[in-house]
C-alpha cells in the first residue's frame, strides 16, 4: 500500500485548491527548502511526502511557528526516523511557544486593563461635562 501512497501525484493547483493557499505560497515554500516537487519539464510535480509536508507547515504557521522551525523539524526526522530527537525538539519548541503566548496574553490583559480604566475615566469626565 505504501507504494501506491509514493505514487500519487499532485499538480501545485491541485494542492493550491485543496488548502485554499496560493501557488505563489507553495512556490515560496519549495524555495524556503521545505518542499522538494520532482519536475517534468517546467511542471512541478508533487507526492504524498509534499502534501503532508504543506500540511505540517500551514499547521505550524497556524500555532505561531516560524518556517525555520518547521524546516528544523523536518530535517531532524529525515535524520532520525525514529522520531526521538524530533519529538524531543518539538517538546522545546511547544514549551518556549507556550511561554510565549503566556507573556502575550499577560500583555493583553494588562491592556485590557489599562484601556478599561481609560474608558471610566473618559465616562467620569463625560458625565461631568
Amino acid at each position: 500500500m505504501s507504494q501506491k501512497l509514493t505514487s500519487i501525484k499532485f499538480s501545485i493547483s491541485d494542492l493550491s485548491k485543496e488548502f485554499d493557499i496560493t501557488t505563489r505560497s507553495i512556490r515560496f515554500y519549495e524555495d524556503q527548502g521545505l518542499l522538494s516537487p520532482a519536475r517534468k519539464g517546467q511542471t512541478r510535480i508533487y507526492n504524498q511526502r509534499d502534501k503532508v509536508r504543506l500540511k505540517l507547515i500551514l499547521r505550524g504557521k497556524r500555532l505561531g511557528f516560524s518556517l525555520a522551525e518547521t524546516g528544523r523539524l523536518f530535517e531532524l526526522y529525515d535524520v532520525d526516523k525514529t522520531s526521538a530527537i524530533q519529538l524531543t525538539s518539538i517538546m522545546t519548541l511547544i514549551t518556549n511557544k507556550k511561554g510565549d503566548l503566556k507573556q502575550q496574553l499577560n500583555d493583553i490583559n494588562a491592556v485590557l486593563i489599562e484601556l478599561n480604566d481609560l474608558e471610566d475615566n473618559c465616562n467620569s469626565i463625560l458625565k461631568t461635562l
